[in-house]
């Protein structure tokens, strides 16, 4: 099949199409004809040498993708051949065929595009295990989401807003700032021009946030401490800004703050599954019924995959980028 691949970590040029062998089923899983794969941070930081997958993941880069399940493993409901399925994958997606575990598919239903499901399984899994899940966050309460027009920004705006929640991000510019206020947020900052931290004081009027979605880590973590309410959640999820931070603890203690993170990628097959399951019981729904769709950026041919990760680092984009594979 054809697959991206590349030859030693690097920049985005190092990606190109190659022949690589089907992927073998193990008897959880199921072998999807991509229609679409998603891009994602992670796929980035794993062609720089930053991230390498997990034992037993596929080499391949892609963590999500949307298609037809064509085969199925000893150990899967055959009923599932020939069913449309958006699909989280320990890698491999960046390809015309890619293995998943059975039970981290969900449904694509009847008038969903497949570039849009292939969109939705990485940033909503991410955003529901972080936000709902360890940031505790639920009606009534606020949270400030950094990186408010990525992927994952724009999920966690729209999930945040369904679920009744004051929602506040930082954005790099006023376009995006735009963008995010039309996408749901209640209050979008760039932070470029203000400081974040008096303009969420303001905004709470002097309360601060019960909950921090930070993908950014580093020095905004002192600064995320400032601007969150007392009993408030700090959610890391990313660390784009640095992996170490300088805090103090004395805040913590007087405030009451909980400090958590987690990445999903290398978790078990059995907590993906249940976090599947409870997102098709509480969040899917949404979807399924076009209450809520992803905000979609460009989609890129399998082939120009290069240029979706250029686009990917440089900022520019605003929600998903995909990949076309054999499309639909």
């Amino acid at each position: 099949m054809t697959a991206v691949v590349f030859d030693s970590p690097g920049a985005p040029d190092v990606l190109k199409a190659g022949t690589v062998p089907l992927p073998r089923l193990r008897p959880d899983d199921v072998l999807i004809k991509v229609a679409y794969a998603g891009v994602n941070r992670p796929d980035c930081l794993q062609r720089a040498g930053a991230y390498p997958p997990p034992p037993g993941a596929s080499p391949l880069l892609g963590l999500e993708v949307s298609g037809e399940v064509v085969a199925v493993g000893s150990e899967v409901p055959r009923e599932l051949v020939g069913q449309y399925v958006a699909a989280l994958t320990p890698g491999g997606g960046y390809a015309e065929y890619c293995a998943a575990h059975w039970q981290h598919c969900l449904p694509v239903p009847e008038g969903m595009l497949l570039a849009e499901a292939a969109a939705l399984p990485e940033t909503l899994f991410t955003v529901w295990h972080n936000l709902f899940e360890r940031g505790l966050a639920r009606d009534g309460e606020s949270v400030l989401i950094h990186g408010g027009t990525s992927g994952i920004g724009t999920m966690a705006i729209m999930l945040a807003k369904a679920f009744g929640m004051d929602v506040i991000v930082t954005c790099g510019d006023a376009a995006k700032c735009s963008a995010a206020t039309r996408i749901g947020a209640d209050l979008a900052i760039n932070y470029r021009e203000e400081d974040f931290v008096e303009a969420v004081m303001a905004h709470t009027g002097g309360k601060g946030v019960n909950v921090v979605l930070d993908m950014v880590s580093g020095d905004y973590v002192a600064r995320n401490l400032k601007c969150m309410a007392e009993d408030g959640r700090h959610v890391t999820i990313a660390v784009l800004g640095g992996a170490k931070a300088d805090i103090n603890m004395a805040v913590v203690m007087m405030r009451r703050l909980t400090l958590t993170g987690s990445t999903l990628r290398p978790r078990t097959d059995a907590f993906k599954a249940a976090l599947a399951d409870e997102i098709a019981d509480n969040a899917w729904p949404l979807f399924a019924d076009g209450e809520l769709s992803p905000v979609m950026d460009m989609t890129f041919p399998l082939a120009e995959a290069a240029a979706a990760h250029a686009r990917m680092e440089a900022g520019e984009h605003i929600g998903k980028i995909v990949l076309e594979v054999a499309g639909g």
